[in-house]
């Protein structure tokens, strides 16, 4: 990982925790697996603990560290390192992303209940107006009471805000192509498509891999298919909807938008979503950061004493769900 990585989310009492379950060089950090430095504890090792800026697992890595069985990351998706390699060796591999679905959910869940009571709006004419009531009777619609949400995509963090949202008197709207009428039940939601799901909901939130044919999920033709005044909220991957497509229509003010991922991230300067009373910006800050990076380094520990104890893993990948997930 790189030291940015381990400073951030490896604190004292993780490391402490580290080292009771496991012998390690507290000093010694791998960003580069040809290091001369690293050479004689990679060969030892039978456990790597990744995180944000470990470099590809390939050939030429593996090769280096013989006796590898558990590649523990400490972080969400492992696309970035794990290559085929690693499966075929048969090395084991274990993420955090479930850790990091936490805070994208709780981030998420607040922005349905904040937009659904239209708070941005109510935020800027009590500002504009230094407290006249009458500019809040553009509010009269506003509240949660019997508004739909449509959620796309059964992922952890979609499954996650579904289950924060299910005590609030909300209809729940779900789209995933693999989730069967089963699955969808047991989450105690209703199960649509894409374009249904657009169409009924006061709120859309998009939680669905980043992959080629996701790419534009939401393009011109869909989003036109939401109603007027809905919100789409965007925690996912910014490539999932055609930003040029959704300015369009958030400068004409008929939507809103929640975004705390976009395509490009950052936006250029001059974009216009940077000041749309409509529109919500964040900077890619929905996942873990702060004190809920501890939760990644304790996951991944838990994946490594797991692991120790000679029982299976509670957060592992297999090759087959890297080809539908993130």
């Amino acid at each position: 990982m790189s030291a940015r990585t381990r400073d951030a989310v490896f604190d004292a009492r993780a490391m402490e925790g580290l080292a009771r379950v496991a012998r390690f060089e507290p000093g010694l950090l791998v960003e580069d697996f040809a290091a001369p430095v690293a050479q004689e504890a990679l060969a030892a090792a039978e456990v790597l603990l990744t995180g944000w800026g470990c470099p590809p697992l390939d050939e030429g890595a593996l090769a280096r560290m013989p006796r590898l069985r558990l590649v523990a990351h400490a972080a969400g998706t492992v696309r970035h390192h794990v290559t085929g390699a690693v499966w075929s060796r048969g090395v084991l591999v274990s993420t955090a992303a479930a850790a990091n679905a936490l805070p994208v959910a709780e981030y998420t869940v607040a922005a349905v209940l904040l937009s659904n009571k239209r708070v941005l709006d109510a935020a800027r004419a009590y500002r504009e107006t230094r407290g006249d009531i009458g500019a809040f009777d553009a509010l009269a619609g506003a509240g949660n009471y019997r508004r739909t949400v449509g959620v796309v995509g059964a992922s952890r963090i979609g499954r996650r805000v579904l289950e924060l949202l299910r005590p609030y008197d909300l209809r729940l709207l779900v789209h995933d192509p693999y989730l069967d009428p089963a699955g969808a039940a047991a989450l105690g939601v209703e199960s649509v498509g894409l374009d249904q799901l657009c169409r009924a909901s006061d709120v859309v939130s998009i939680h669905a891999p980043e992959l080629p044919e996701t790419r534009h999920l939401f393009d011109a033709a869909r989003l036109a298919l939401l109603r007027d005044g809905a919100t789409l909220v965007n925690t996912a991957r910014g490539s999932l909807v055609d930003t040029a497509a959704l300015t369009a229509e958030l400068v004409t003010g008929r939507l809103h938008a929640v975004l705390d991922v976009t395509d490009p991230e950052p936006l250029p300067a001059d974009s216009p979503l940077w000041d749309l009373p409509n529109v919500l910006l964040t900077p890619h800050v929905a996942g873990s950061l702060g004190t809920e990076l501890a939760r990644l380094a304790d996951t991944a520990i838990d994946e490594i004493r797991r692991y120790a104890r000679g029982v299976p893993l509670e957060h592992a990948v297999r090759a087959e769900d890297l080809e539908r997930s993130a």
